[in-house]
């Protein structure tokens, strides 16, 4: 009786096993694609350089643009054609690079026309019931011609694969007029060059978010060509400034100028036609290379980037309903596709200087957008990529910084540019932390000196004002308030690594203007504000403001008040004490927004009250309770937050995911705890959202969390262990997690309010007894 019921038993665990999809499974690409999550639902690799995408409008200008700003909008009816760059989750709208699509029959059409008249262009009506997106695939069945596309890619590739009506001429239309935000006169100037072989090449320069912007691509056919032709859709005078490679005496067909599109007939075929595209940042024989380092046809392609995504997203395992397991599996997904490759097979990249440079033992990151992902991006990676971490995001950084013009690390960079978008110097706490949490493979000197330089330069953002001061005065330069707290939580992060390398004079220095975020802080009305060359804080004032180019980024004051990662406790206690802070949080969250209009604003998403999960400035907030020594009211702020700003819909982000941060977040936040102060080797114990997970860590060790009794009814943490050890502190040390072990919940239906209230259970703070790992 006993052998029967164990054998029941270990069959009826053996078939639940068996109906619990693996990762690649439980990712939904769509998940962002409608609302204002800006991502995209299109092909790529892991880090992959192409991310080969539908595009439903190109043709928007300023406002709109913003919301095709991945290329594809859930919402739209028709899909313009298939490009092979674009950002996930970006809050500016560029790439869209080398639109490619099919058409049948004998007319063939080089306008996309109007989406709201069919057949007014080549662009073509979809259904979503005849559309499917996996993790490195994409499917769609364009209605108007009755042809079948397919998507895939590797690392620096992109796959086509399209099945045209049987006795029908296939032919492709390839524009390269064709951007996202695609203002007159972006593109500066492109090429297309018809090989002997039949590998068609070509490049285009374009000036957008990312000035003098260049790239080249190579694209080999499964099916040889019967006719092409090749027209520039502009009469203007050519662009003088880049002549563009040539081809010469090797061409069968070759063109320049600054609308270009290429038609190219196969005649009716017998099988389904792949097209290959490689594409690089230095030359068009980079990218020749860049396709022959990436072999096979369509299916090979894809099984061999369906295997990266399996061993990527196996980094950590998830046990949970499925709606949240899809949840946080699509949301590692996101995590997983930036800061993108853009060195070549053979090592060259073209830099910030707009020169070639070779990567060396390492393959050259681009597309950072710090001052999102530095909060719980870069920390995860640190966690489920270490090796890369420090062999390519880090040495990137550091090489980008060699080559700047300016001397500084990146801002906000992609395809090796600097767009100068956002504010800080939050490179800065990228490497430190990874320093500080034991990651090297980088000459950690040359980082520093990095670091220094970058956070020296004053003719950037204020910071000779800063230096000056010790806060950027309002009337010399915008978003003051934000530039002065930012600049100081960098500083702090400058310091830890400076210190722990045994160079106490720069982390001396740091130390110092660590605490510049006071100058800024009115004590007497309890808000971060902005302050005048003259000392005075500027006037009038209000809270609720919100408006480009004031005394805020992307925020207000009930946002930035809180931003002082480094020392939250001294912030409390300018702010009268526990008490008076949680109250603070309480109105925070609780403000009645009917009062206020942000509709001017377009980062401003997501809103609970005054907090503004959609966009940054506010993700570390409902962590602060526990700083308090009320960690119970994180939880119940946790909860409230996934429930209403995560969901597997296609409307699931509550705001533009910003290259993975607002999927870090929720990777985190599932697993139970936050790094609320990237640099301090801690992270904020919250609560759980799944009911297991394990991370797979380095060297074979797994750190496994458990939440015993989860529901939505047991929402709270009645207790904690570590190892099987009671952990009475609301934090969790980074050297606890990668030994390896068990975070273990227990979950109750009512508030433990005495768990890690203590002083000394809470997190570090500068002005706080304890000190960082």
């Amino acid at each position: 009786m006993r052998a029967s019921l164990l054998l029941t038993l270990f069959l009826s665990t053996a078939a639940a096993a068996q109906t619990v999809p693996p990762p690649i499974d439980a990712v939904d690409p769509m998940i962002g694609t409608g609302g204002e999550g800006h991502t995209f639902p299109g092909a790529t690799a892991p880090f992959g350089m192409v991310q080969l995408s539908p595009d439903t409008d190109t043709g928007c200008e300023l406002r709109a643009c913003y919301a095709h700003a991945a290329g594809y909008r859930y919402e739209d009816p028709t899909i313009q054609g298939f490009s092979h760059t674009h950002f996930s989750g970006a809050g500016h709208s560029d790439l869209g690079d080398v639109l490619v699509m099919p058409q049948a029959g004998s007319d063939v059409r080089l306008d996309p026309g109007d989406p709201k008249q069919p057949g007014s262009g080549y662009r073509s009506r979809f259904d979503h019931a005849r559309e499917t997106a996996r993790p490195g695939y994409y499917a769609v069945s364009l209605l108007d011609s009755g042809i079948q596309a397919e998507l895939t890619a590797g690392t620096r590739i992109g796959v086509h694969r399209y099945t045209f009506p049987n006795g029908q001429a296939a032919h492709l239309l390839i524009d390269l007029r064709s951007s996202l935000y695609n203002y007159p006169g972006k593109t500066l100037w492109s090429g297309l060059h018809l090989r002997p072989d039949g590998t068609l090449t070509g490049f285009r320069e374009t000036r957008g978010w990312a000035p003098g912007r260049k790239l080249y691509f190579a694209m080999r056919f499964s099916a040889p060509l019967t006719d092409h032709a090749f027209v520039d859709r502009d009469a203007a005078v050519p662009y003088k400034g880049f002549a563009g490679p040539g081809r010469g005496s090797d061409a069968l067909a070759e063109k320049l100028g600054r609308a270009l599109e290429a038609r190219l007939d196969f005649g009716a075929l017998t099988a389904p036609l792949e097209v290959k595209v490689a594409l690089s940042g230095v030359d068009e024989t980079g990218a020749l290379a860049n396709l022959a380092a990436e072999g096979g046809d369509f299916d090979a392609v894809r099984a061999r980037t369906a295997a990266a995504w399996t061993q990527a997203l196996g980094a950590v395992e998830i046990a949970a309903p499925a709606p949240m397991r899809k949840n946080v599996y699509t949301a590692l997904y996101h995590t997983l596709l930036a800061p993108s490759v853009w060195s070549d097979a053979d090592g060259r990249y073209r830099g910030p200087d707009d020169q070639v440079h070779e990567a060396k033992g390492f393959t050259f990151r681009s597309t950072f957008s710090l001052w999102d992902t530095f909060r719980a991006e870069h920390p995860l990676l640190t966690l489920i990529q270490p090796a890369q971490t420090s062999t390519d995001v880090v040495r990137s950084l550091v090489e980008s910084q060699r080559y700047s013009p300016d001397g500084i690390l990146p801002v906000w960079q992609f395809a090796g540019r600097e767009t100068w978008t956002m504010i800080g110097y939050h490179a800065a706490p990228v490497i430190a932390d990874a320093y500080l949490k034991g990651i090297r493979g980088f000459d950690a000197a040359a980082a520093l000196d990095a670091m220094v330089a970058s956070a020296s330069y004053a003719p950037y953002g204020g910071l000779g004002e800063y230096m000056k001061r010790g806060y950027v005065p309002i009337d010399k330069e915008p978003e003051a308030a934000s530039k002065t707290v930012e600049y100081a939580y960098d500083d702090w992060t400058i310091a830890r690594m400076a210190r722990a390398m045994g160079r106490t004079d720069i982390a001396d220095r740091f130390d110092k203007r660590a605490g510049n975020w006071r100058n800024s802080f009115d004590a007497k009305t309890g808000w971060l504000r902005a302050r005048l060359s003259s000392g005075a804080f500027r006037t009038p004032f209000d809270p609720t403001a919100i408006n480009y180019g004031s005394d805020y980024t992307e925020g207000n004051a009930w946002q930035y008040s809180w931003f002082v990662p480094q020392d939250q406790a001294g912030l409390f206690r300018l702010l009268g004490g526990d008490a008076k802070a949680i109250a603070k949080l309480d109105a925070m969250f609780e403000f009645d927004t009917s009062k206020v209009d942000y509709s001017h604003a377009e980062d401003i998403a997501g809103l609970i009250g005054q907090y503004i999960h959609g966009n940054e400035p506010s993700h570390h907030v409902a962590y602060l309770y526990g700083v308090a020594g009320a960690p119970w009211r994180t939880q119940e702020r946790l909860g409230q937050i996934v429930s209403s700003q995560y969901k597997p819909s296609p409307d699931g982000l509550s705001g533009n995911d910003d290259l993975g941060q607002m999927s870090a977040w929720l990777v985190f936040t599932a697993l139970g705890f936050y790094p609320m102060a990237p640099g301090s080797n801690e992270y904020v114990i919250g609560r759980p959202f799944v009911d297991h997970a394990t991370l797979n860590l380095p060297d074979g060790k797994k750190f496994v969390m458990v939440a015993d009794g989860l529901s939505a009814a047991n929402r709270y943490v009645k207790a904690v262990t570590l190892n099987g050890v009671a952990l009475d502190r609301s934090y969790l040390r980074d050297k606890e997690l990668r030994a390896g072990g068990e975070l273990r919940f227990t979950m109750a239906p009512t508030p433990n309010k005495r768990w890690a209230s203590s002083k000394a259970a809470r997190p570090f703070s500068i002005s706080a007894p304890s000190t960082p790992d």
